[in-house]
């Protein structure tokens, strides 16, 4: 048995996020026990219970984002949202999810690969705005300050081009597989203070 490398990398995100969900789970249900007996209180439990939201939040994000998405699964309006306000919450970050249907994971899944690409982009905080239209999908980052590298970004407009991406960016590497299996095209608009990207 054979698998491409795109999806054994996609089972390898999953992997380590299902792993790490139940552990984290654990950790947070402790906490707020520890809470609700009033034996340990203060701001040093606070900020563990914090780290533990956004912890749990970013995993959760993480597992559809580049875990593996088979064509024929989908995700529900409210379990999309749910994951978006939970990263959001603390942060400086806005993020408005438009479309009302259930959606395809792989779309979802691309969608949140793109997100993460707005946010490398947006260190300072920001809006991104995502519409669906009859299968035509186009997300929007704007922000008063936006530190744009063009030669990442070349990995998303040049997928044949040898552009070295580091951990920190290799959301923008695993767009391009995706996109062909998908059968779909990018198109990318950088400005000063705004960035849209359609497929």
């Amino acid at each position: 048995m054979t698998t491409r490398p795109t999806d054994l990398t996609a089972l390898v995100g999953s992997r380590i996020c299902h792993d790490l969900i139940s552990p984290l789970g654990a950790i947070s249900n402790g906490v707020e026990l520890l809470s609700m007996t009033g034996s340990v209180a203060g701001p040093e439990m606070a900020l563990i219970a914090e780290s533990i939201e956004s912890a749990n939040a970013r995993i959760r994000f993480f597992r559809i984002a580049f875990g593996d998405a088979a064509a024929d699964q989908d995700l529900g309006r409210s379990e999309i949202l749910s994951v978006l306000n939970d990263i959001t919450r603390s942060g400086r970050l806005r993020i408005d999810w438009s479309p009302q249907e259930i959606t395809s994971r792989r779309d979802v899944k691309l969608v949140f690969l793109l997100i993460q690409c707005l946010e490398t982009a947006m260190p300072y905080g920001g809006r991104i705005a995502i519409t669906e239209d009859d299968d035509h999908w186009t997300i929007l980052g704007s922000a008063e300050k936006m530190i744009i590298l063009p030669k990442t970004w070349e990995v998303l407009a040049n997928p044949a081009g040898a552009v070295p991406v580091s951990a920190a960016e290799v959301h923008f590497a695993l767009i391009p597989a995706l996109l062909h299996r998908s059968g779909r095209t990018l198109e990318t608009v950088l400005g000063e203070n705004r960035i849209e990207i359609s497929f």
